[in-house]
């Protein structure tokens, strides 16, 4: 199986045709409906943040997980994709989280079919 490396331009092709690879992933891996809600959490997203993939499933990601997200920045390019269902873009993001601040390069990036968004997420 190839590394699928982080900022991959086809990682939403291949993830499309293989879901069970996001689990495989050396870095963050979370996929949110429009609304912004979250539809797949992958293992290595939730011992970064220390959550229960399980747990976080159809939950807000903006609201209810990382309100610290919600500002211009990250929630902004976000609402792009809410809009026009398309978004490609890498960012240098720091979360707010347990008391300290936590350097990451963000990567969103829609699904093929405009209908998701993946955000995969590295610590810096």
């Amino acid at each position: 199986m190839e590394i699928i490396p982080f900022g991959s331009q086809d990682i939403d092709n291949i993830l499309s045709r293989e879901p069970q690879r996001a689990e495989y992933l050396p870095f963050g891996a979370v996929l949110l409906d429009r609304m912004g809600k979250i539809v797949k959490y992958n293992k290595s997203e939730g011992l970064i943040a220390g959550r229960d993939p399980s747990q976080v499933i159809g939950k807000d990601f903006f609201n209810d997980i990382a309100p610290c997200a919600k500002g211009k920045r990250f929630h902004g390019e976000f609402m792009k994709f809410h809009k026009t269902g398309q978004v490609n873009t890498i960012f240098e993001y720091e979360f707010a989280y347990k008391g300290a601040n936590v350097k990451v390069r963000i990567h969103l990036k829609a699904q093929p079919d405009g209908q998701g968004c993946w955000m995969f997420v590295k610590r810096a």
